[in-house]
């Protein structure tokens, strides 16, 4: 790594690409736009895109020497990492996503403070930026405590050692001594890696000075299939990890299942009053989706106030497809077997 009058260290930027033609020209400009003045390389690990992004990477590589695409048969995003730092050469990897956008300092900030804090991998805020209605409706649950929960890389906070980054930026070496990313997991790759990172000395690091605009994604469909297969994948880490996983990632399952049982409950209220059967304080079994329901209300009122009415009313579909979809995933996920989760997450 660098030190006084020498030389920058050289960066690699690795991105798995998997049918992303609309995002990934604005990622990689703005790692051609970066103002760090180290060698740096551009590799795009391309799966088996069918929307024309694998030709529209082409054009791009040819067109820029310092664009390099090579193959991710499997097309998963921790195949396509690995192949990446694979084939990079220099000391210091910069995770980067199609849907990210970096600032133009953003190398430079991370290996300063990569340097200057003796880090493994060091991460900042990941800041969503909608352009629809509907994608500045996921954006504020995505920086919001009521949306994702007010974690840092979400929401800010003191810089210091962490449980894990958002993207992130490597010693390579180390992620080489730790045997880089596991893939067979097909989510929570990063958490993963960064766990083997600090349980073998390391260090995770937060600055609040590294903000990368990310996309979300476009549609309701897409945002559900998103979080049910991060549920999925987080109920999993939660089976195979159980000492490692903070009290927040069992809030949505918890509260999935206590909504569920409510329902269950209120509806032999129901029945109950209708037969006379004297079950009807049952009936309050409701007040569990009714809390949920004005927790959801105010905390869009409260974060969308200023948002239009469209993104407010977006937001009341979006806050509880993200809830009750990753806690629905989750209890899936932490009650089956890896092998049997595969075919329902994809990439």
């Amino acid at each position: 790594m660098q030190t006084d009058g020498q030389p920058l260290p050289g960066v690699s930027y690795v991105m798995p690409v998997l049918n992303e033609v609309t995002e990934v020209r604005a990622a990689v400009q703005s790692l051609l736009e970066q103002d760090y003045t180290g060698p740096f390389e551009v590799i795009l690990a391309l799966g088996p895109s069918i929307d024309g992004t694998n030709e529209l990477v082409a054009e791009m590589s040819a067109a820029d020497p310092r664009i390099r695409a090579i193959e991710n048969p499997l097309g998963s995003t921790p195949a396509g990492l690995n192949v990446a730092i694979r084939a990079s050469v220099h000391p210091v990897v910069v995770r980067v996503d199609a849907h990210s956008v970096l600032p133009t300092d953003y190398t430079r900030v991370a290996v300063r403070v990569l340097q200057e804090s003796g880090a493994d991998n060091v991460g900042g805020i990941m800041r969503a930026e909608g352009r629809t209605p509907f994608e500045r409706a996921v954006a504020l649950a995505y920086g919001s405590r009521v949306g994702l929960g007010g974690t840092p890389h979400h929401v800010g906070g003191q810089a210091g050692p962490a449980e894990t980054a958002y993207l992130g930026v490597f010693r390579r070496d180390r992620l080489f001594e730790v045997g880089l990313f596991d893939e067979g997991i097909k989510r929570g790759q990063d958490w993963e890696l960064n766990r083997r990172l600090r349980q073998t000395g390391g260090t995770v690091w937060f600055t609040p000075e590294l903000v990368v605009t990310y996309r979300p994604r476009p549609s309701l469909r897409r945002l559900v299939r998103q979080f049910v297969a991060t549920g999925l994948w987080r109920g999993e880490l939660a089976r195979r990890f159980p000492a490692n996983n903070g009290l927040r990632y069992f809030v949505p399952p918890a509260m999935v299942a206590a909504m569920a049982l409510g329902v269950v409950v209120g509806i032999v209220g129901i029945i109950g009053a209708a037969l006379g059967t004297g079950a009807a304080w049952a009936l309050l079994g409701f007040v569990v989706p009714a809390v949920y329901l004005v927790f959801v209300v105010l905390g869009a009122v409260a974060v969308a106030r200023r948002s239009g009415l469209t993104t407010f009313l977006w937001l009341l579909v979006v806050l509880p497809c993200i809830h009750v979809g990753w806690g629905l995933g989750f209890i899936i996920g932490f009650l089956t077997r890896t092998s049997e989760l595969t075919t329902h997450t994809g990439r």
